[in-house]
């Protein structure tokens, strides 16, 4: 067995001992759950080796201390690079957590997870994910230090640092992200680019044959190539130099050979995706004069060196908790505010200013209600931020007043008198540009980096460009609000192109993801209440185009606490018999319900009118509170602008849904509707034909 003396090592030699440390804990863990990617961990220790520890400032006694620098692996599936520097710098993951990758209740599972595992920001593995969400948290950053830093006062103050795979340069939603990132001269976003030209089934040469460089040098980014990843002295002077450039995002170029040390499978796809095998390990410790065993080797002065981020975190958030008395004692109103922001609490009073709507003729589309209740929560709510994807004049989602977020570098030349000047990082309208997939992960990394409640709008059909973040949204628990308007086949003359059918059911489906539905502009400031509330998980308000009557609050008391549960009982059958059928609806179709509740009063049929805008919160409401709004006993029709799939569970097998089952029409919208038989006629044939069915059984 080769022994690895300790007693007398240069810088040089502990460096090597550690780069070791971290490759060979990850190809034993891989090794030994016979699943994983030994590849990156591999090729990539030697610079996250640099990052960690000459660069990063962080906290292992703390990783929820505020102004540390944030860490994203994008690449996900190079886990165990991540949970080796866990371990080795000191948080609570422990050595028996790193034997258990991958298994049944461990705290280190295939890819990263927030919320799971210590010191690990967001859970990626969808490639390209992670490179959005560290745009986002860099944004989060500017925004937060443009808000509260004052001179001499520097309280918020943190590098957003990413590795990411050629993968993630391959995916669209990095592309978004990173064309954004340019734009807005996020100065603090340093990505590492672990440039191995090796995807988990060939050599990149194969699809990926751009210039890397020179597409982020065309996005506005500073860029530079380190030829050798083992190459510590040019590592760490990429990185300050990364540093130093505080116009620009920088991009590093790492030249790394994937599996690095693997005698058969450096540089070859082999080293991806799949362990090295028990015959490849040993190999691959001779090679690099490791001790063959015993497995998970960690010698005493490679630990030494690396705890002593320990020490140094603890430092770190100590001089800043000075800093911060001499700010709350300058500024003893920001500091308070800071510290709600910094612990995630609402502010007091945030929803004052919601507006109660009154009923009149016209009435209101509910993305317009939206837009009223939006500004008069961010009146009262400083980081509240957001924007669409190039929609503001459609979705109604623009903060009046409230600033554009943009680098103060950047200058407009705008006719309508607004200049380049006055834009700067603590506006809190975003423009994300036409980018709905990067717009998706930006609002990730930004809720996930704290502080802020982000919103991001689009219409309805285009959410499935978002799927993907959504989906991780939910996963993570992260407290986003999407706005999503043009919500039916309503919308009209764009046709089926822009008609949401599938989508509803779509979003419904995601677990931890509330769907809510407005009927009206008072359901809306009741739905917007619930999704700033709802801090747990993310939120999406799915609205309408077109203008609906609004519920009066004096005839509808139950309203707000109706939204709130998911489901209300809106208009109780008439008189006091037992209802014949509950029509149950959500959104623009509430008022067809009340309307053919109306007509169906006049045939002897005794209807009541259930308003149900989210599935999901009604779901987890208590049984006797279900029952109560939904009586089994009483048949049921229910009416929606999307697929009737999804509703059985409510109205149960063999009972009428009146829903689209096919892609809509172009044509002005009242049109569309009534062709898709969305009309009191068509109702009420229904629901007497679901009375007529009961009768009989």
């Amino acid at each position: 067995m080769i022994m690895i003396t300790t007693s007398k090592l240069d810088t040089g030699q502990l460096d090597r001992l550690s780069i070791n440390t971290i490759r060979f804990l990850s190809i034993d863990a891989v090794q030994k759950a016979n699943s994983g990617h030994p590849g990156l961990p591999m090729g990539a220790a030697a610079f996250a080796y640099v990052l960690w520890t000459r660069f990063l400032k962080h906290n292992p006694s703390n990783p929820q201390w505020f102004d540390r620098d944030r860490f994203i692996l994008s690449a996900g599936h190079g886990s165990m690079l991540l949970y080796s520097l866990l371990h080795l710098t000191g948080y609570d993951l422990s050595i028996d957590q790193i034997k258990q990758f991958r298994q049944w209740g461990s705290l280190t599972p295939g890819h990263p997870e927030r919320g799971l595992t210590p010191g690990v920001e967001v859970t990626s593995g969808p490639l390209g994910q992670g490179v959005g969400n560290a745009v986002g948290m860099a944004m989060a950053e500017a925004f937060l230090a443009a808000r509260y830093n004052r001179p001499g006062h520097k309280i918020i103050d943190h590098n957003t640092y990413v590795l990411a795979s050629d993968g993630d340069l391959m995916e669209g939603v990095a592309a978004e992200a990173a064309s954004l990132a340019g734009h807005l001269r996020l100065g603090k976003l340093i990505a590492l680019y672990d440039d191995n030209h090796v995807t988990l089934s060939a050599a990149t040469d194969l699809t990926f044959t751009e210039n890397v460089k020179q597409r982020f040098s065309a996005y506005g980014w500073h860029t530079q190539s380190v030829q050798d990843g083992n190459d510590l002295l040019a590592v760490e002077l990429a990185i300050r130099n990364a540093r130093r450039n505080k116009q620009r995002p920088s991009l590093i170029l790492l030249h790394t050979h994937l599996g690095y040390g693997s005698p058969h499978k450096q540089d070859t796809f082999e080293a991806h995706g799949s362990p090295l095998g028990e015959a490849e390990v040993r190999l691959t410790k001779q090679n690099l004069d490791w001790p063959l065993e015993p497995a998970f080797y960690i010698p005493e002065a490679a630990l030494a060196n690396f705890r002593t981020a320990i020490e140094k975190g603890r430092q770190s958030e100590r001089d800043w908790e000075l800093r911060f008395s001499a700010y709350e004692e300058a500024f003893p109103d920001l500091a308070q505010e800071l510290q709600r922001v910094m612990q995630g609490e609402l502010p007091e009073g945030w929803d004052k200013d919601i507006p109660a709507f009154i009923p009149e003729a016209k009435g209101m589309a509910t993305r317009v209600a939206s837009g009223k209740v939006m500004n008069a929560i961010a009146s009262q709510f400083p980081t509240f931020i957001g924007g669409s994807a190039d929609l503001d004049p459609s979705t109604y989602t623009a903060l009046a007043g409230k600033g554009d977020f943009e680098s103060p570098r950047e200058t407009i030349d705008d006719s309508q008198g607004s200049v380049g000047g006055g834009w700067q990082y603590a506006g809190n309208n975003l423009h994300f540009g036409v980018r709905e997939h990067g717009m998706g992960s930006i609002m990730n990394g930004m809720a996930a980096h704290g502080g802020l409640v982000p919103f991001g709008a689009t219409f309805l059909i285009f959410s499935d460009y978002m799927r993907p973040s959504m989906r991780l949204a939910a996963l993570m628990g992260l407290h986003v609000i999407y706005v999503f308007t043009h919500d039916s086949l309503a919308l009209g003359e764009d046709g089926p192109t822009h008609q949401p059918v599938e989508q509803l059911l779509g979003l419904r489906s995601i677990p931890g993801f509330t769907v809510i539905r407005p009927a009206d502009a008072n359901e809306t400031a009741a739905a917007w209440q619930t999704a700033i509330e709802h801090m747990d998980g993310p939120v999406a308000l799915v609205l309408t185009r077109q203008n609906l009557p609004i519920l009066d609050l004096q005839s509808y008391p139950q309203l707000p606490l109706g939204v709130h549960s998911g489901g209300y009982v809106l208009e109780p059958a008439s008189g006091n018999a037992p209802a014949d059928i509950t029509l149950i609806a959500t959104g623009s179709e509430v008022q067809l319900a009340l309307a053919a509740r109306k007509k169906l009063d006049t045939q002897g049929v005794r209807a009541r009118v259930v308003s149900l805008p989210s599935w999901n919160l009604f779901d987890v409401q208590p049984i006797e509170y279900r029952e109560a709004v939904l009586p089994p006993e009483v048949p049921m029709l229910a009416i929606e602008a999307g697929t009737p799939l999804g509703w059985r569970p409510y109205v149960g097998p063999g009972i009428a849904v009146i829903g689209v089952d096919r892609f809509g029409a172009s044509a002005p919208g009242n049109v569309v509707m009534n062709e898709y038989g969305f009309n009191i006629d068509q109702v009420v044939r229904q629901a007497l034909a679901v009375v007529k069915q009961q009768k009989k059984t």
